[in-house]
């Protein structure tokens, strides 16, 4: 049986090994991209608050740093494992390349079942972890962030662990709380990537953001505030969401701050008023002028992509979209804005991070999103302008572009020879 990992790998070397294919890479080249540098799996043993001892498996892999430190999240949950953190430290390769940070990819995380899991054992769970993998951290060697079952406090908890172990040093993670090094911005930072991204990719499209009709699959902190800016900022009608507990749908537009209010107050999307409960397997499926998937790897396959009514796909989760649907969608005239191009804003935000750290400083958060506004626009118009050149798709375009970005930061640092790269 095919597990989570397995999918992802075999889902994200197959958009690496095509783009290595258009630009002509020799098998140095390729060999090189498709390894990591290096992978790390610890075990993790905690006293938990049940007074059992459970020993948890933790993972970190550095794909490549050829371009700078290594840079990737960090994610607490059952289905982690070494085959997932692999594929999507490749992404983060990708990703950083992409949006022009001086980054290299890597990704990791603990498999460990978070709702069993007290607030102090997630402490002792994130402290393990630092204990084990600190070797191959550092600020100028990897600096991890916060993923799925992680947020701010995980990143002051290792910020405190690694100060036990090196001395203080705020820019070993990023996405860490304000008080100590944190950036003002960073909670919404891949939401209003996701939310620029769309604005420009709607127009190129020919839809009209204000009134374009916008569902969103996922309504956890990606997605809760890529409703609220869309709709506040572009005058999008955000028609149906969902989340764990269920799929709503409101025909005029739902209200997205007041569902996240619902949320904040400790109730649920289907519990929110005025609003119609839908099957969850049925939301991907409302006509929508524009899909959001923000949730969760592989939900649009090859068993749902004919059935899509959307006109654009926007990428704010990792991996949405599978390989037979993303060839699917193509053929049917879906434009998709791929996860490496759409959802950055979190790495770019990152980077900013890191940048004020070093220098001991803190920008205001208005000069973060006008920075990131002008970032990921930048990088969303470079893979337009590549698609439209080439006749690719715009997730053709973006691998091309951070394939060649990685390829030849290898060359000059001698580990390919400028012939490996001579497509480029």
């Amino acid at each position: 049986m095919s597990t989570d990992g397995d999918r992802w790998a075999l889902q994200s070397a197959a958009y690496a090994e095509a783009a290595a294919e258009r630009l002509g890479l020799g098998d140095d080249a390729r060999a090189l991209l498709a390894h990591s540098y290096r992978e790390l799996q610890v075990e993790i043993p905690v006293r938990t608050a049940d007074g059992r001892l459970r020993v948890f498996t933790g993972y970190r892999v550095q794909h490549k740093n050829v371009r700078g430190p290594f840079k990737g999240g960090v994610r607490f949950h059952e289905d982690v494992d070494l085959d997932e953190s692999r594929a999507l430290a490749a992404l983060m390769t990708w990703k950083t390349a992409l949006a022009g940070v001086p980054f290299g990819g890597a990704k990791g995380g603990v498999t460990c079942p978070v709702h069993e899991l007290t607030t102090d054992d997630l402490e002792r769970v994130t402290r393990g972890y630092i204990d084990k993998v600190e070797i191959v951290l550092g600020p100028e060697r990897d600096i991890p962030a916060p993923d799925i079952n992680t947020n701010a406090q995980t990143m002051g908890w290792m910020v405190d662990q690694w100060a036990k172990l090196h001395g203080h040093s705020p820019a070993i993670v990023t996405g860490k709380p304000v008080e100590i090094g944190g950036s003002p911005a960073r909670e919404q930072a891949t939401a209003r990537g996701v939310a620029l991204v769309l604005h420009d990719a709607a127009r190129r499209c020919g839809i009209d953001p204000r009134g374009a009709r916008v569902v969103i699959q996922g309504f956890g902190n990606v997605g809760s505030w890529t409703a609220r800016l869309v709709a506040g900022a572009f005058g999008c009608k955000v028609v149906a969401v969902s989340d764990v507990h269920g799929a709503i749908y409101r025909e005029d537009g739902l209200d997205p701050e007041g569902l996240a209010a619902v949320l904040a107050e400790g109730g649920r999307l289907p519990e929110a008023p005025r609003v119609e409960v839908i099957p969850p397997g049925d939301l991907l499926e409302v006509d929508s002028d524009i899909l959001v998937p923000a949730a969760i790897g592989g939900v649009i396959h090859r068993g749902n992509a004919e059935r899509l009514t959307t006109r654009l796909v926007v990428e704010g989760a990792n991996g949405p979209t599978t390989p037979d649907a993303d060839a699917i969608l193509h053929e049917r005239g879906v434009t998709v804005v791929p996860d490496i191009v759409a959802n950055a804003g979190g790495v770019i935000a990152s980077y900013y991070e890191w940048v004020q750290n070093l220098q001991h400083l803190q920008w205001e958060e208005q000069r973060v999103n006008q920075r990131l506004a002008i970032h990921i626009g930048d990088a969303f118009h470079a893979t337009a302008a590549r698609a439209d050149r080439d006749g690719t798709t715009l997730r053709q375009a973006a691998y091309e572009l951070a394939m060649a970005e990685v390829v030849s930061a290898a060359v000059a640092r001698g580990q390919l020879r400028a012939d490996e790269a001579a497509g480029l």
